[in-house]
């Protein structure tokens, strides 16, 4: 499903579903890991504004001395040192609550981004199949700090809006139960007013959002392909469709400020009226002495304190939509299951054991055609076997059923006699290596990067991988040899370099079990060979999966697999019931 900008809306539609309130209480589910800073921010906002009735009490009382009794400065000098030491003492309980707010909401952020990343890498290849990493950069990047107008500003301001105004209540009923009916019925008119525009706003908000994310996937979409789109002269398509969506992101961005602005109106006109309308009345008992100088003052200095934080939470509730709908990409990230992780840790080692597949079939998510189906083979321990079939066929798949990055939809894969799914993944990796087709590679000098596999690895090792793999020769070439820094995902070294570099991260590792998945893809003839008596040498005793496409790689293979449309076929392309691996004879 696609949205008019083009945005794919597949992986955010059920968080769409979800209604505000039970975002929000997501969110509030973050604070309970902070109890003592909550019930501490919630004080200092309860005695500020103690704090403040007191100062407002303390200045009636100082202008009516003055004013109506004639006293002198001597007189009323302890209400105005009290009036002094209320004021610093709420601007120290001010500060003390936002910086609370402020480490509340930092600690928040910290720990919303480690799950979310620690989530993103267990669902692995899973979530690969659903996202677009534009999206979960823009959800892990901008959508986490968007949390911080949240905590810090917009539920400290819910808490004040919520306790002040009762506070004041309290305190004004007893000296002019009129007055505090007014205020008691007026009130209710900002939040209602701010749920109203509130609920449009929210729906322009969502929007901004998703087409920010948009932005994001085109963003990393050119940096990505920007050779490719120059070469095909698609650059300029690209430009303007980057135009479109900015300004399409423009136009919400002020349609969401206006909506703003529209709720900061409505506001202060609402808490002016009913101010002005409270002054009246006042105004009108103290004509006809139905009440006290000194009771009318102090009720016209609390008024607008009273509205103020009612008006203040109308100006924040636009930061708090704002998280709110980031926060619906975050929660169902969060709730996605990653494949279930066994317990099992291997203790005797997985020398000597071969692999089974029994059944095997795997659907990838919003797919209908499984990728694999009904896969029965065997991986004779100590040997090389080759997969072979074209491009879709599931080979790649099957790679990562083995590793554990994806949990198949029926049947078993066994190792000995331990099933994979019964075993501690973590544990497991351990015994493998993998060369993907397309690897990753650091940020780093070439040394990390080989590293990677074994990072207290002696210089001694590190080197006999790379002259293992034919990488030595060109790691020679670089300006500062193994210390060159070969850029972001190694985009100052060709592809068979940065595949050479993989494969001697594999080579030292030095694991019993393979998983090459077409390392020679990227080499030329000449390479190759090299690198296939090379990888001879090393599967020697090992048991390799060996996926690969070249007749060459193939025709070296004592246990080849054909497979088709994710399911094993014979040389001829019929399906089989069982593989040759399955009796283990040698072709």
């Amino acid at each position: 499903m696609t949205s008019p900008l083009g945005h794919r809306e597949g992986s955010t539609a059920k968080l769409r579903a979800l209604p505000v309130p039970a975002i929000s209480h997501r969110l509030l589910q973050r604070l309970k890991d902070y109890p003592a800073a909550c019930v501490s921010l919630i004080a200092t906002i309860l005695f500020a504004g103690f704090c403040l009735i007191g100062q407002a009490r303390t200045l009636a009382r100082v202008i009516n001395s003055v004013f109506l009794l004639g006293l002198g400065l001597e007189d009323v000098l302890p209400s105005l040192s009290l009036f002094i030491g209320l004021s610093l003492l709420r601007a120290l309980l001010t500060w003390s609550g936002d910086l609370l707010a402020q480490h509340v909401a930092g600690h928040v952020k910290q720990q919303m981004r480690h799950d979310l990343l620690s989530r993103a890498l267990q669902l692995g290849a899973v979530k690969q199949q659903d996202d677009r990493s534009g999206e979960w950069v823009t959800v892990i990047g901008e959508g986490v700090e968007k949390l911080d107008a949240y905590f810090r500003l917009y539920l400290p301001q819910v808490v004040q809006a919520a306790l002040l105004p009762i506070s004041i209540l309290v305190v004004l009923f007893p000296y002019d139960r009129t007055t505090g009916w007014i205020l008691l019925g007026v009130a209710p008119l900002i939040p209602l007013f701010m749920v109203l525009i509130g609920s449009t706003a929210r729906k322009a908000t969502e929007q901004q959002w998703n087409t920010l994310q948009a932005l994001s996937v085109e963003f990393v979409d050119i940096l990505s392909g920007i050779t490719t789109l120059r070469i095909f002269g698609r650059a300029g398509n690209k430009a303007r469709r980057m135009r479109t969506l900015n300004e399409s992101f423009s136009n919400l961005t002020m349609n969401v400020l206006r909506l703003t602005f529209l709720s900061a109106l409505v506001m202060e006109l609402i808490s002016t009226l009913s101010t002005a309308v409270l002054a009246v009345q006042v105004g009108l008992r103290l004509l006809y002495a139905r009440i006290a100088f000194l009771d009318a003052l102090f009720i016209l200095i609390l008024a607008p304190d009273f509205f103020l934080p009612l008006r203040m939470l109308g100006l924040r509730f636009h930061a708090g939509m704002e998280a709110v709908a980031a926060a619906a990409d975050m929660v169902n990230l969060l709730d996605r299951e990653p494949p279930s992780p066994g317990g099992v840790r291997i203790v005797d080692g997985v020398q000597g054991k071969a692999i089974r597949f029994h059944q095997v079939s795997y659907t990838y998510p919003q797919r209908d055609r499984p990728a694999v189906e009904s896969l029965s083979f065997t991986l004779p321990a100590g040997e090389t076997t080759v997969l072979s079939g074209p491009s879709g066929a599931g080979k790649s798949t099957i790679a990562r059923l083995l590793l554990g990055l994806l949990e198949p939809d029926a049947g078993t894969i066994s190792i000995g006699e331990n099933d994979l799914a019964t075993l501690d993944l973590e544990n497991w990796r351990e015994h493998v290596a993998w060369v993907p087709q397309h690897p990753f590679l650091l940020n780093a000098t070439v040394l990390e990067n080989i590293r990677f596999a074994s990072p207290d690895a002696r210089m001694a090792a590190v080197e006999q991988a790379a002259l293992r793999a034919h990488a030595d020769t060109f790691i020679e070439k670089l300006p500062a040899g193994y210390a060159t820094r070969i850029g972001e995902h190694g985009m100052r070294l060709s592809g068979g370099q940065a595949q050479r570099l993989a494969l001697a991260r594999a080579f030292l590792k030095d694991a019993p079990i393979l998983i090459l998945d077409e390392p020679a893809s990227q080499l030329d003839l000449e390479t190759e060979a090299m690198l296939l008596d090379s990888m001879q040498r090393l599967t020697t005793g090992r048991t390799v999966l060996l996926i690969a496409h070249r007749q060459q790689t193939i025709q070296r293979a004592r246990y080849p697999l054909l497979l088709q449309d994710g399911k094993i076929t014979d040389e001829d392309g019929h399906l089989t019931g069982q593989s040759a691996q399955d009796s283990e004879r040698p072709r």
